[in-house]
């Protein structure tokens, strides 16, 4: 490290960043001790909200860290294809559970798109796999774990 980075300061996004993810681990852990669900089986719903505002608080003071140490680094351009492509699946998953398409066929959209978006090109390929990830997700939730997604038609044969 040099004096002249010494001398300037901290990084101040970096600073920012961090300060943002300790306001947001605030907020989680205030909302997780107000919640009034128990289980009755050990750990309930209020562990997850926990674990996210303790890696939320890492993460800030992470941001802190590199602040002083030496800032983060400066970020690439950005792939505006690429970035289409992930923004147009993210899209089409929610105009699918919208107009009735149900989850798995939403998720499968979601898939090809992003890994399209990421630079492969086999898109069938990732609509296949994407289609059984997706199958596999819904009938954990449905079989179980007793809990429903967003059903479609093809949902409704497994339910």
């Amino acid at each position: 490290m040099t004096n002249e980075k010494l001398t300037q300061g901290a990084d101040r996004p970096a600073l920012i960043v961090g300060v943002l993810l300790l306001i947001v681990a605030a907020f989680v852990g205030y909302d997780a001790s107000q919640q009034t669900i128990v289980s009755n089986y050990g750990i309930g719903p209020t562990a997850m909200p926990y674990v996210v505002c303790t890696g939320l608080v890492a993460l800030g003071l992470a941001h802190f860290f590199v602040a002083f140490r030496g800032g983060l680094p400066k970020p690439d351009a950005a792939d505006s294809g690429a970035l289409l492509w992930i923004v147009a699946g993210l899209v089409a998953l929610i105009a699918c559970i919208a107009l009735g398409g149900g989850f798995v066929i939403a998720i499968t959209i979601v898939f090809a798109c992003t890994a399209r978006g990421f630079g492969r090109r086999a898109l069938l390929v990732d609509a296949l796999i994407g289609f059984v990830l997706g199958l596999v997700i819904f009938l954990v939730f449905a079989k179980l774990l007793t809990l429903l997604l967003p059903a479609g038609p093809l949902e409704r044969l497994f339910i």
